[in-house]
């Protein structure tokens, strides 16, 4: 006999669409398995199986988050096959920070009911993320909670695992004086900033469907471009380059996050004309009045990883990464001081 509930669908949940949108998503996911992956989806747990061929001290590294207010915009936009891969990036970049490469991922979409077709086009987007990472989407759940979330809206998090080596792992006690900070570019936004950006919007009168020459496309579709996943680009680095410490742009921005990756008897200070930004944050600085620090401490402001690295490295880092696809540059370096980001 098949799951199916008359009662439960009269209040509100509908197991069969569920298992509608598990069916429409399923080949998706199967194109994420790597080799470590054991069994099919629809168990009580994922299983992996890791390599741990090479490795003196392995150590599992794990990192979570969710997309934030960016789901917003999805929303008004009705689009929702690139947040997934937002939900992605912001763990395996997070995690790949520590020098582990992503094994797996999980995903949790909570929304009011079901639509199969919705939840297709979020899990594709988690499956895309997982493809470009190289890791695998080995299980999820899809919670209904009629009541708890308004129609037509839902709420996406996630968590990824990776391995890393503990003689190998970066924590930033390696950082030395006269390193330098490579950026990689952003994609726009990523995933920060976005109440911020929702407010400035509101009180502008912005339109998601306008379009300003400066940004090239409607500001809906600029704000929506999913966050970019580094973890190959760094992997490919790490095995070259002797990397110092890596810190991932998120919330809080520079003044935040880079600190977190270097020693306290260390200021970090940027080229501010080395920092190529993206339109979208002079269009949005401008239409909120928004002090260049605050800009700063908010949003990724065009550089999405940044890399520590010796001196006499970078010229090899900068080659490498630009083999792998990233665009990046040198904007700053390390000095002695009270561990401040000074522009």
């Amino acid at each position: 006999m098949k799951s199916f509930s008359d009662a439960y669908r009269d209040a509100g949940v509908d197991v069969t669409a569920g298992y509608e949108g598990v069916r429409l998503f399923s080949e998706k996911v199967k194109k994420t398995f790597t080799p470590g992956v054991i069994g099919e989806l629809g168990g009580f747990g994922g299983l992996f199986r890791p390599d741990l061929s090479g490795m003196k001290k392995p150590v599992l590294v794990s990192g979570t988050d969710g997309v934030g207010t960016k789901l917003k915009i999805a929303f008004a936009m009705d689009r929702h096959d690139t947040v997934g891969i937002d939900c992605v990036a912001m763990s395996v970049n997070d995690i790949v920070c520590s020098g582990a490469k992503p094994l797996f991922f999980l995903d949790y979409i909570a929304l009011p009911k079901s639509e199969p077709e919705k939840v297709a086009a979020i899990v594709s987007g988690v499956a895309e993320g997982c493809i470009q990472a190289g890791c695998a989407l080995i299980g999820g759940e899809t919670a209904e909670m009629p009541g708890l979330y308004a129609e037509g809206e839902y709420d996406l998090a996630g968590f990824a695992v990776g391995i890393a080596d503990e003689e190998k792992i970066l924590d930033g006690s390696s950082v030395r004086e006269g390193d330098v900070l490579i950026g990689l570019s952003s994609s726009g936004l990523h995933s920060n900033g976005f109440s911020l950006v929702r407010k400035i919007l509101k009180e502008n009168s912005i339109a998601l469907d306008s379009c300003s020459g400066e940004l090239g496309a409607p500001i809906g579709e600029v704000l929506l471009r999913p966050t970019r996943i580094y973890v190959n680009a760094v992997i490919s680095l790490l095995k070259e380059v002797n990397v110092r410490s890596i810190a991932h742009i998120t919330g809080g921005g520079f003044f935040e996050n880079i600190p977190r990756a270097v020693p306290e008897n260390f200021s970090i200070h940027i080229d501010r004309n080395a920092v190529d930004m993206p339109p979208v944050f002079r269009f949005l600085q401008k239409a909120g009045s928004v002090p260049e620090r605050d800009m700063f401490n908010v949003f990724n402001m065009g550089i999405g990883m940044c890399i520590l690295v010796p001196r006499e490295e970078a010229d090899r880092a900068l080659a490498i990464l630009k083999t792998a696809g990233e665009k990046a540059a040198v904007i700053g370096g390390i000095r002695p001081g009270s561990h401040e980001v000074i522009l």
